[in-house]
């Protein structure tokens, strides 16, 4: 097979898509951008009701003391980093 070949299978594709519907590729491309950002949006609302609701329910007696990154301590006395 030669490359003009190639070249004219490459063209007439191209012309039987935009005079056979070529529009059905764009709206195909539109309806996945859809699909990908209502699944983003259902995740962050998820993670968002997920911090509500731990933030709501918090009870202060189970959280841990913050322990600077800089700083810990190894049997009774502190160290700095």
């Amino acid at each position: 097979m030669n490359l003009t070949t190639q070249f004219l299978a490459c063209a007439t594709c191209r012309d039987t898509m935009i005079a056979g519907g070529g529009d059905a590729a764009g709206w195909s491309i539109f309806f996945l951008l859809g699909v990908v950002l209502a699944m983003l949006g259902g995740i962050g609302y998820f993670m968002a009701y997920l911090a509500r609701r731990e933030k709501a329910n918090l009870d202060p007696t189970l959280s841990d003391d913050y322990v600077s990154p800089t700083t810990f301590t190894t049997h009774g006395s502190s160290v700095q980093i």
